[in-house]
């Protein structure tokens, strides 16, 4: 079991949206796309920047999620 105060949490929350991306062989100009068809207002600088400092809403990763059509993720520490 892995001890939580250990845990680069930061890390973990971009790298969730990062292997997803790479999964699907997508770049950040790719979702920042997908996110404003779907009427969400990001931009590919945004996304990095968010993406860079690992903070941001948990509504942002459903919302990657949705437009990016992956209805699970796992979470390994």
């Amino acid at each position: 079991m892995t001890n939580c105060q250990e845990v680069d949490w930061n890390n973990m929350a971009s790298g969730i949206i990062k292997s997803i991306l790479a999964r699907k062989n997508m770049k950040y100009h790719d979702l920042a796309r997908l996110l404003q068809q779907a009427g969400i207002n990001e931009n590919q600088n945004s996304i990095a920047n968010k993406l860079s400092r690992g903070t941001f809403s948990f509504t942002f990763v459903l919302q990657c999620m949705c437009v990016l059509g992956t209805d699970n993720i796992e979470i390994k520490n």
